[in-house]
């Protein structure tokens, strides 16, 4: 095995799930066990008015994404140390679409989750 840019890429897709993982599992611990709802789908750094209510949409979200990164960590190694599987990490390419296709549906759950808890408002904005 050649020392070259793939090879350095494929260890920041690695490495970098790890710091992922920790975010999301952190923050869906916040969530459910500490209820704090102050990551709560978030715009422009504002929760939303009931941030309640979306508590449980985005735990979800990051406990399943917080699983699928840590699912990825342990398999890889696993696989290429002892040759057991407990997933389709085999293949660079299987292990790494995972990994993205998590990142960008992530990434796009979140942006949807805190627009649907931030409602448009059409017509002139009421002054307080």
């Amino acid at each position: 095995m050649a020392f070259d840019a793939g090879i350095v890429l494929i260890w920041i897709l690695f490495l970098a799930l790890f710091p992922m993982a920790f975010f999301w599992l952190r923050r869906a611990w916040r969530i459910f066990v500490k209820r704090d709802y102050s990551e709560v789908a978030l715009k422009r750094g504002q929760s939303p008015p009931n941030p309640r209510k979306w508590a449980p949409v985005t735990g979800i979200l990051n406990l399943l994404a917080g699983f699928i990164a840590l699912w990825i960590i342990l398999g890889v190694p696993l696989w290429v140390a002892t040759g057991i599987s407990i997933g389709p990490f085999h293949e660079f390419e299987v292990w790494s679409a995972v990994a993205g296709s998590m990142i960008w549906i992530k990434i796009f759950a979140d942006f949807i989750i805190s627009r649907q808890a931030h409602p448009f408002t059409l017509g002139k904005k009421k002054k307080k």
